[in-house]
Parts: structure tokens; sequence; C-alpha cells
């Protein structure tokens, strides 16, 4: 398993500059006992209490860039202090990243309150999900009975069912959008039909068309002065 060895320290003196180098040498000597493969060693001198810290932001990069599944720390706090450190475990539970402390001997154990917290704010983004879903589907039906707009009709590929589809149709999102549809309800609707595309994606694909076709009109234009 890759794993990333992360150490922190509040203030910058030669004190905690020691204990830094300690807690790498001790994180990286019990990696080697668990077997696991340190892709990335981060560590950075700043309060625990603040969200805005170097060390922090790489340690998620280094999480997605290496495929990292493990952080082992010294113990919690060396993550962060306060509702800072709920916030990091958090998000990096989000990222399926195990954590594992020092302290504990193990994966790291949360208290009882900690973990109430952690499970309160899981399952309210759990329903801002479905809150947002449910309002791409009344934008969607909003379209559908007020623009006069009927998805069938225009969509290539019916009776697919929810099979993935890599490619994207420029047309019926050129189409769609001359139905005046949000970019977000076009992604909504080519997803009905069973194609894999965000809002983001139907959006830079219509910019691309865009420019091509101004690229077009300028090199007609051209082509008639020269002639």
């Amino acid at each position: 398993m890759k794993a990333i060895v992360y150490t922190r320290v509040s203030t910058k003196n030669e004190e905690q500059e020691t204990s830094l180098e300690r807690q790498q040498e001790e994180l990286l000597a019990w990696a080697r006992e668990m077997g696991l493969d340190v892709v990335r060693v981060i560590s950075e001198q700043h309060s625990g209490f603040d969200l805005d810290r170097p060390g922090l932001y790489q340690l998620f990069d280094a999480i997605k860039k290496e495929k990292a599944k493990a952080v082992l720390i010294q113990d919690d706090t060396r993550l962060g202090r306060g509702e800072a450190k709920l916030a990091i475990i958090h998000q990096l539970y989000r990222m399926s990243c195990r954590i594992f402390s020092r302290q504990h001997q193990g994966e790291l154990e949360l208290d009882a309150g900690e973990s109430t917290v952690l499970h309160i704010i899981a399952k309210v983004e759990e329903l801002q999900r479905k809150m947002m879903n449910q309002k791409i589907s009344w934008g969607m039906q909003r379209a559908i009975r007020e623009k006069g707009f009927d998805p069938t009709r225009n969509l290539k590929n019916q009776g697919l069912g929810g099979r993935e589809k890599k490619e994207v149709p420029v047309e019926q999102i050129i189409a769609l959008k001359d139905k005046k549809l949000t970019f977000e309800e076009i992604a909504a609707t080519l997803k009905g039909f069973g194609y894999d595309v965000s809002r983001a994606t139907v959006h830079r694909r219509y910019q691309e068309w865009l420019k091509n076709q101004s690229e077009s009109a300028a090199d007609d234009t051209e082509k008639v002065g020269g002639n």
C-alpha cells in the first residue's frame, strides 16, 4: 500500500525542528515495519488551527497524484487542532485514505464525540448531493414543460439504458443549447440517455465548437478576401 508520512510542529525553533526530525524517523521506521511503500514525506511548521497550510495542500495533492491510500502521523494533533482537525480527517476519509497514528499503534481512533460530528457532516453532504440531483431533475422537467423540448426527438442511441459512453454527442449539445437549456440541464438530459458527462464537460465541448465555428468563419472570410 502506498503511504505518505506527514509531520507537523507549530513553531519554528530548534526544539521544534528536532521534534520534526524525530517524527519523520519514527514514522519511516514504522512504515517499514508495516510493509508500507512511502511515496512522500511532508513536513511543515505551522499552527494546527489553520487550514491554510502549504503542507496540507501538498498532502491532498500527493494523495491524488501518487494514489496513496494511507497517511502516517505521530498523533491526531499533527493533522490539526479543534475544528480544523475534524475537517482534515473528513477530507482524508472522503478520499478513501486510511489514517495511521503512531500513538494508537494502528489506525486512528476517534472519541465518540468526534465520530458523531464526522457522521453528521457526511450525512449532510449526502443530503446536499440528493438535493442538487433533485434540483437538476426539476430544471430538466421545467425545460421540457416550459420550453417545449422533448429529448427523445433529438438524441441518438436510444434504448441503451444507463450504459456509459465515452463519446460526447456534440451535435446534441448544440441542439439542446439552441433550445435555451442551461449546461446543467443539458448534462442532466444526456445522463438520462446514458452519456456519462458533467456540466463542465458539456460547457467545454460547446465552447470548443464555438471556437471552431469562429475559426472556420475567419478562414472563409480570408479566402473571399484573397479572391
